[in-house]
């Protein structure tokens, strides 16, 4: 209907006041937003719900009342998502089918996972991983040969395997999470506790958030630059496994035994995934400044918008979990702030790109400057991620390698 009206009605010319009464008299004539859902938006909602009952009934003997919460809440979460940006519902469908059909195939008995032909080699949580990490390094390379070569197929090859990688790694997430319950009630726990399985967070959030930049700005020439920093972040997770026998599901310690690290840690980590995309588009940003790859990369305005997008997404979800840290601090330690390495450098990483985000609004902040700077935030955050595990130590010491 919109794009009628806009056929139909003559572009507003004159005063700034006269245009802004076109443009909202046009916004009136558009249909609301629930008004335009259809009946595949509605029957998907439908679809949530059921699942969240099915999950109550069946599942809701091992829930608290804050788990049970996050269950209901998250229908009209998801189902918002789902109608903002559509493929994400046939992700969701995929991994409730996966999941289930993993849990079905244990049949109550860990040992099966190395019995059972499926689980041993596909569904699995350590198998599921393995392939989200080959899936990542494939997408990766045929990414860069799109880009390189100019050949569309490739680009497309490697936005399908990055798909498949999102799809097997949240299954072996969610297979994990059940996994952890068979080894005993007392252990069971969600897979976001340790490196390891923080890892897995970062790459399946990083490469969820590209992939939406992705068909937002329809462009996949920026596939080659987020899915190198996604690699780096599973050649470690690998380093990680063989050195550590990390992928081993071990028990909650005391200070993790809280249903704050559920909504702490996923928001964390949406912070760290988009600042890592952001400095990737940056890296691309700064090559198209200097000609390299510039007509093959998109246009700098569109590489500006999507680098602050994400530092913006990033900064959202990090100042949330800084404030959800801090109240689980003070129900885990009895103080809100006790300057922890680890707190220290999250609340420099919040400095950072708020201080970017400032100068952004209020100055301007644009063009080589702000890439650099997004660049160097990367170096930042990964510190406050990685580096204050393996160098430094305190309350977070469980985390350390």
């Amino acid at each position: 209907m919109s794009s009628n009206v806009s056929q139909a009605r003559p572009a507003v010319q004159g005063s700034p006041a006269a245009v802004a009464a076109g443009g909202a008299e046009q916004a009136y004539l558009e249909p609301s937003f629930l008004r335009r859902l259809g009946l595949v938006d509605w029957l998907f909602a439908l679809l949530l719900a059921a699942g969240a009952g099915f999950a109550l009934v069946r599942y809701g003997q091992w829930m608290n009342v804050y788990d049970k919460g996050v269950l209901i809440a998250a229908v009209p979460t998801f189902a918002l998502l789902g109608w903002h940006w559509k493929p994400v519902r046939l992700l969701m469908v995929t991994l409730a089918v996966l999941s289930l059909c993993a849990i079905q195939l244990y049949h109550g008995q860990l040992p099966r996972a190395e019995q059972a032909f499926f689980l041993k080699y596909f569904l699995s949580s350590q198998s599921a991983i393995l392939w989200m990490s080959a899936l990542v390094f494939l997408s990766t390379l045929f990414y860069w040969g799109g880009l390189l070569t100019r050949s569309e197929t490739g680009l497309q090859i490697g936005s399908k395997m990055a798909w498949a990688a999102v799809v097997l790694g949240f299954t072996g997430m969610l297979v994990r999470w059940y996994e952890s319950y068979l080894i005993g009630a007392d252990i069971g726990h969600i897979p976001i506790s340790n490196l390891y399985e923080v890892f897995v967070l970062f790459t399946l959030i990083t490469s969820l958030f590209y992939l939406y930049y992705e068909g937002r700005y329809a462009t996949r020439a920026l596939g080659p630059f987020v899915m190198l920093v996604v690699s780096a972040a599973v050649g470690f997770l690998l380093w990680y496994t063989v050195s550590r026998d990390a992928s081993e599901i071990q028990p909650l310690v005391p200070a993790l035994q809280s249903w704050w690290m559920k909504i702490h840690v996923p928001a964390n980590f949406i912070g760290y995934g988009t600042f890592a995309l952001a400095a990737m588009v940056s890296v691309a940003y700064l090559l198209k400044q200097k000609g390299i790859l510039a007509e093959r990369l998109p246009s700098l305005e569109v590489l500006d918008d999507v680098m602050y997008k994400a530092i913006a997404v990033g900064f959202a979800f990090f100042t949330i979990a800084t404030i959800l840290g801090a109240l689980w601090a003070a129900e885990a330690w009895g103080g809100y702030w006790s300057w922890d390495p680890k707190e220290t450098w999250a609340l420099i990483v919040w400095l950072n790109y708020a201080a970017w985000l400032h100068m952004r609004l209020m100055k301007g902040l644009r063009g080589t400057m702000a890439a650099w700077w997004a660049l160097v935030g990367l170096l930042v955050t990964t510190f406050a991620f990685l580096g204050v595990n393996m160098f430094l130590s305190g309350l977070h010491s469980y985390g350390e390698l």
